[in-house]
């Protein structure tokens, strides 16, 4: 099994989920037999988020015979590693990426186990319109496919509410400082910003943009769901917006598996870890309704089936998007992390 997600860069905290995820699945599977009475053994390749070097990532995988992907974590990584695996028939199951292009491009090999940013912006369009609408609102990009496909989509459903918003500006990712982007937030009198983009990227935004602008309000999506955003931002962070799924750890079918992250392995399982996790428990039983790690057969079982995993029993559509899940709540982040916002 090969796990694919970035282990360096901005969204490091990311891929330490994803790949924290799905060794646990793997120790817990293999504990119990296996799969078709075979051990799983993981193979973890760095994609740093980008295109590029994803490519390079999946074609390592590929040239080590794995039979099934956990992975790509960015949306960058699962658009430029999917028709690489497609070409092998090779399953890949994303726990994290979001951008609509995904699952789009009907590869037929390619699935999900989180929703799409076409439902996130648009949930994030729809309340920045009602809460905001008197303000002066940014919204910002770090010019990846999570993050510009993200808020273009915010942009658009902001705009189709009728609210225009003050700026609409990139910025370069993993950056030490955005002394430029905050002063163009001063100079706009910038009441709120939307950021699409990654954890470490906006709390270093928002604890510079808090230092000019005291009473500047963050809203972005999913990657905040991470225990280093709020060490990053520091009380900068505290009550940003972000939106993410149920909180996967209160979920009764994940109660036992978040009790053995937490006293065996010493790891708060949040964020995109018990994603990981599920994608794993929806291959395996894939494989032994198909009785084979064949990836065609393994496809079509994960079309056909139903799959109980830590985030509840889920299926896939003929697209490989998730179906059986509430894609997306708004959370806020508290001084314990983030809980649901009221």
């Amino acid at each position: 099994m090969g796990i694919a997600a970035p282990f360096s860069g901005a969204a490091l905290p990311t891929g330490e989920q994803v790949e924290f995820g799905a060794l646990k699945a793997i120790d817990d599977l293999n504990a119990a037999g296996g799969v078709l009475g075979e051990q799983i053994v993981a193979t973890s390749v760095d994609d740093a988020c980008n295109g590029e070097q994803a490519a390079v990532a999946a074609r390592q995988l590929v040239a080590e015979g794995v039979s099934f992907v956990v992975g790509h974590a960015c949306s960058s990584g699962s658009i430029a590693g999917g028709p690489i695996y497609a070409e092998e028939e090779i399953v890949m199951i994303s726990p994290a990426s979001t951008n609509p292009l995904v699952t789009d491009s009907g590869l037929g090999n390619v699935f999900r186990v989180i929703g799409r940013d076409d439902d996130q912006g648009a949930i994030a369009g729809d309340f920045l319109a009602e809460r905001f609408k008197d303000d002066n609102i940014a919204i910002l990009h770090d010019q990846s496919a999570y993050g510009q496909g993200l808020a273009e989509i915010t942009k658009n459903r902001l705009n189709a509410n009728g609210v225009t918003e003050t700026l609409f500006q990139t910025y370069e990712p993993e950056l030490v400082g955005y002394d430029d982007l905050v002063d163009a937030l001063v100079q706009s009198e910038i009441d709120v910003i939307y950021v699409g983009g990654y954890q470490a990227d906006a709390g270093i935004i928002i604890r510079q943009a808090k230092g000019a602008l005291p009473n500047i309000t963050l809203i972005s999506g999913d990657a905040l769901a991470s225990e280093d955003f709020p060490i990053i931002a520091g009380d900068a962070g505290l009550g940003a917006y972000f939106t993410f799924g149920p909180d996967a750890r209160e979920t009764p079918a994940a109660e036992a598996v978040v009790t053995a992250f937490r006293n065996d392995e010493g790891f708060e399982p949040s964020g995109y870890t018990l994603y990981s996790y599920a994608a794993v428990q929806a291959w395996a039983q894939a494989v032994e309704k198909a009785g084979t790690t064949e990836g065609a057969d393994i496809a079509r079982a994960l079309l056909e089936q139903e799959f109980d995993t830590v985030l509840g029993t889920i299926s896939f559509d003929s697209k490989g998007d998730v179906v059986g899940l509430t894609s997306f709540i708004w959370n806020q982040i508290t001084e314990d992390g983030y809980e649901p916002a009221e």
